[in-house]
């Protein structure tokens, strides 16, 4: 990575004292990482620096196709927090290593809120401020302000001395004008955030304005909130409750989707189909590699940023035994001739909204015979799990459906230690041996949406026209699991796609990625050619 200069500096006495006095001791060690640059002060090198830069594009800034969508969800947070300041941060950079950061994503309830993807809204904090009955936005009770950071004029040092903020480093980022035309949502600078949150703070009973806090986001931010709270008197173990109810009902506001979200996921799945088509592409290369699941693994990342974002969540790309790993993201085993490979993955599109789909491949092509009758076994759990969705079923019956199937398919093959009814049963599960997961979970910004939802609203809850969610049974039979025969071990298999329930019943979003044994062959053979 480029530094200010390439030049490293002369170090200074490196054999001196721990307590030693001089200029060099009293470097704050925070700003010590700049001792690499030497960078330029003089008024003059600041003065040219400033000069001569072509004027600021002034295009004109249209509304994001997500501008009402959102406003209407902010509308339903108002009609449910009346009368108090909501703050929802959209999270700080993270540190990678020393002074390089991850990319940054806003947390899901904030990009749920403002429309807002990708990646220039670090430390951006949406604040809702009550006002009279109806009065606010939208006929809400709220006005919504952005508080972010806008672009640095080309005449200020930020421009071309901060690594993390000026557009010399990362790139130009958004003025407050152009955020508000995008968004709908009025904006200040981020200076502003302190005074608008803590002005008039404090407990109810006396006046104040109560707060209420979206946390695990900014430190920074809850710190400010914290610190306004513990001033004024306000019990913090009270308001952890309030701020949890405000972190459950943005979760819960994401249980449906609005038909923007469903084109958005429309998009992510065809990426990851895309991605799919990648990964067979490369699996002769894949093939005999001693990493050959990074050769997978890479190929759907390509996809994953030429098409969208990013990842929706780390690739599984597991062979052979590695598939009975269910969350198995380290993806440097070999790819060898005759397994099969299990990849669980997902392409995050740029307005934040990701797939989640899985297929197992035969790694020739060709699934052998136990391996096509374990994967038919899984299929059909899928397929009764798929037929079995319609409004009013609860969302727990469908993980009962696709278990129903597997547990008959184990005590065919010989493998229950009890029948199926004992199986199935609360008392056994004995099934759940080679089947430990659920079945399914929500899907939208996160992979695993809506998850701080309450139970009665998720698991218990009766499926409703709106919902976005996977079926994703599988069988996993370990090469050290001595309670099956030796010709399943080390087979892994799981199926998952990406389900739309509709008035009428319910849409596959990824039934274009082939799902049946000889479907799946065939697409192969034409990909390989």
């Amino acid at each position: 990575m480029e530094t200010m200069n390439d030049e490293t500096p002369r170090p200074t006495d490196q054999t001196a004292p721990a307590d030693q006095t001089g200029a060099a001791a009293d470097q704050p060690v925070e700003d010590r990482v700049n001792n690499r640059s030497q960078k330029p002060t003089s008024d003059a090198f600041k003065r040219f620096m400033g000069s001569n830069w072509a004027p600021a594009e002034t295009t004109p800034v249209l509304p994001d196709a997500s501008a009402p969508f959102a406003a209407r969800r902010r509308k339903a947070l108002s009609e449910q927090f009346e009368g108090e300041r909501l703050v929802i941060p959209a999270g700080a950079l993270k540190v990678r290593s020393n002074d390089t950061d991850y990319r940054f994503r806003a947390h899901s309830a904030f990009a749920h809120l403002t429309g807002l993807g990708v990646d220039h809204e670090p430390e951006a904090t949406l604040v809702l401020e009550p006002v009279d009955h109806g009065a606010g936005d939208h006929g809400g009770h709220h006005e919504a302000t952005l508080y972010f950071r806008p672009m640095a004029g080309r005449d200020s040092e930020e421009f071309y001395s901060n690594a993390r903020t000026g557009e010399f480093w990362i790139g130009t980022r958004p003025t407050l004008g152009g955020m508000q035309a995008r968004t709908g949502i009025r904006t200040a600078d981020l200076s502003e955030l302190e005074v608008a949150v803590t002005k008039n703070a404090g407990a109810v009973e006396i006046g104040g304005v109560r707060i209420r806090l979206l946390r695990g986001s900014d430190l920074d931010v809850e710190a400010l909130v914290d610190t306004s709270r513990i001033n004024t008197g306000v019990d913090l173990e009270f308001s952890d409750g309030l701020d949890a109810q405000l972190t459950e009902f943005l979760s819960e506001l994401r249980l449906l989707k609005d038909g923007w979200e469903i084109e958005e996921l429309r998009g992510s799945v065809a990426a990851t189909i895309a991605g799919f088509e990648d990964i067979v592409r490369v699996l002769p290369a894949a093939r005999g590699h001693e990493r050959g699941e990074r050769i997978v693994e890479g190929a759907f990342f390509s996809r994953a940023r030429l098409e969208g974002n990013d990842l929706g969540y780390d690739t599984i790309a597991a062979s052979g035994n590695n598939a009975t790993v269910l969350h198995w993201i380290r993806n440097n085993g070999e790819v060898r001739s005759g397994d099969l490979i299990l990849v669980d993955a997902g392409v995050e599109a740029d307005s934040l909204y990701t797939a989640d789909i899985t297929r197992t491949l035969p790694v020739d092509g060709t699934f052998s015979p136990i391996q096509r009758t374990i994967y038919q076994a899984v299929l059909d759990a899928a397929d009764a799990a798929f037929a079995a969705v319609k409004p009013g079923l609860r969302f727990r019956d469908i993980h009962t459906t696709a278990m129903q199937v597997l547990a008959e398919r184990l005590h065919d093959w010989g493998l229950l230690p009890v029948s199926v009814d004992e199986a199935l049963s609360p008392e056994g599960q004995q099934h759940r041996r080679w089947m430990p997961h659920g079945t399914s979970h929500h899907l939208g910004l996160d992979v695993h949406d809506c998850a701080q939802a309450k139970r009665e609203l998720y698991l218990d809850a009766e499926i409703v026209p709106g919902m976005v969610f996977t079926i994703e049974p599988g069988l996993y039979f370990k090469n050290e699991d001595l309670a099956v025969p030796e010709e399943y071990r080390g087979i892994g298999v799981r199926i998952e796609d990406d389900i739309y329930v509709t008035d009428e019943g319910a849409e596959n979003l990824s039934a274009a990625l082939p799902r049946t044994p000889d479907d799946v062959e065939a697409w192969m053979a034409r990909l390989l050619g």
